[in-house]
């Protein structure tokens, strides 16, 4: 039974109980300087009804993206989510279930993942798909370690328009692994092939581009390809899932590795997650993917059935053998992501990115137009653009929106000081043209 240790007598019980004679005893083994050295500055206790209104204080504080009209974007987006993708992805048989071994994995569970992986091969045009990893970020690095792994190279190149958030994950991955990594500056929204051409030599492993990128811009994806597979370096494209119902699938610009964040197939935005890392690749590098990989075959009586084809991390008996150490994965995300697509269908996933399309181009020109704002790139974009304050006043500019009833958009200067007079909008096919009108006219 669990001791409370309300008084100096229930210490000592407790103390008693594991054989040392004090507090400073069992702390024995950390270091002086390492102590706090004084009681912790915390509050009187509260009662469980105290301690409740408490907490919906706290969360009052926070506002839903369904409370203000979102034109948030930069990896998180307000998609519609049709009500059928809750439906069954809320069963109990897959909402309840975390992430068994083969022994444990039902047919049911199996045959999910086998169907996601299907779908995002279809999705990206790739040989094959994993069955799912953290989220965008993670499925960055991974992909980067995939491309590394065998390969007798030890540069990494990606450019500044990816999203900050991966390579800053990126870095910490490779920061103690004796990897060259080198980002390449975007000033004008997208990188310069005459630059990468430059940057990449014969000791590059792969490169790293998001397309579009982290500002909305489309990049030279198929000129790219072409300057990574001349010096023999793998080339990984991070894409926009939505995107792929318009533009060119990553198989057309030759890609060799395929990544993105799966939360616009069909999951909320959610505060930030958690969410969804997709992960496809060419057949040559199917043994180095991280993760799992559900297959199809028959049993002893012929009748089709569902197996983990490739389970490749260390928990599987792997140990030093192990492609990554990613531990679990989005299963539940992935069934969300695979019922979404379903559902949609390549037709649905067109008429989706066109109205991404068309409305985020009537909200650039709207936006434009009223004289404050200017594209601060002149780049072909997709459902994303950056727009510069003329005023320079962009955190006043976002909270009078906000007090409007909009989340206007993303200020850039977090990541990018240079760009401290941006910010960037996100237009899915949920935004009318009304809101949008509604937008221009509050910070124009």
């Amino acid at each position: 039974m669990p001791y409370i240790l309300n008084t100096p007598e229930d210490q000592q019980t407790m103390l008693a109980a594991i054989g040392v004679a004090s507090i400073d005893e069992l702390f024995a083994m950390v270091p002086a300087e390492l102590r706090l050295g004084r009681p912790l500055n915390l509050p009187p206790a509260l009662t469980e009804l105290e301690l409740t209104a408490h907490m919906a204080a706290l969360a009052r504080q926070n506002v839903p993206s369904d409370e203000r009209v979102s034109f948030l974007g930069g990896g998180s987006y307000d998609h519609f989510i049709p009500a059928v993708v809750d439906a069954l992805a809320s069963r109990g048989e897959f909402y309840t279930s975390y992430t068994p071994y083969q022994a444990e994995a039902s047919q049911g569970n199996l045959k999910a993942a086998f169907e996601y992986q299907t779908l995002i091969t279809r999705l990206t045009g790739m040989d094959v798909s994993n069955a799912s990893l953290y989220d965008g970020g993670s499925a960055v690095a991974e992909a980067v370690f995939m491309c590394l792994a065998g390969a007798g190279r030890r540069r990494v190149v990606t450019a500044a328009s990816v999203h900050p958030e991966y390579r800053q994950i990126l870095e910490t991955y490779l920061g103690n692994l004796g990897v060259e990594l080198i980002t390449l500056g975007t000033p004008q929204g997208t990188v310069a092939p005459d630059e990468l051409a430059a940057a990449v030599n014969d000791q590059t492993a792969c490169m790293l581009i998001q397309h579009p990128n982290f500002f909305g811009c489309l990049e030279d994806v198929e000129t790219i390809g072409k300057i990574a597979h001349q010096s023999g370096a793998k080339y990984i494209a991070s894409v926009d899932p939505i995107s792929l119902g318009l533009l060119r699938r990553p198989c057309d610009y030759a890609a060799d590795v395929v990544v993105a964040e799966g939360q616009s197939l069909g999951s909320p935005m959610a505060f930030g997650g958690p969410y969804l890392g997709i992960l496809a690749c060419r057949e040559e590098l199917v043994r180095r993917m991280p993760g799992r990989i559900a297959g199809q075959t028959t049993d002893r009586h012929g009748r089709r059935c569902w197996v983990l084809t490739l389970q490749t991390r260390e928990q599987h008996i792997r140990r030093e053998k192990a492609t990554s150490n990613i531990c679990t994965n989005q299963g539940l995300y992935a069934l969300r992501a695979a019922i979404y697509l379903a559902l949609m269908g390549p037709q649905g996933m067109r008429e989706v990115a066109e109205l991404c399309l068309q409305k985020s181009r009537y909200a650039a020109r709207s936006l434009t137009a009223a004289g404050r704002l200017s594209l601060a790139f002149d780049r072909p974009t997709f459902k994303e653009f950056v727009v510069r304050d003329r005023r320079g006043e962009v955190p006043a500019l976002l909270e009078q929106a906000g007090q409007s009833g909009f989340f206007a958009g993303i200020p850039l200067a977090r990541w990018y000081p240079d760009l401290s007079d941006c910010f960037l909008i996100a237009v899915t096919e949920k935004r009318s043209k009304q809101e949008i009108d509604r937008l221009v006219e509050c910070l124009g």
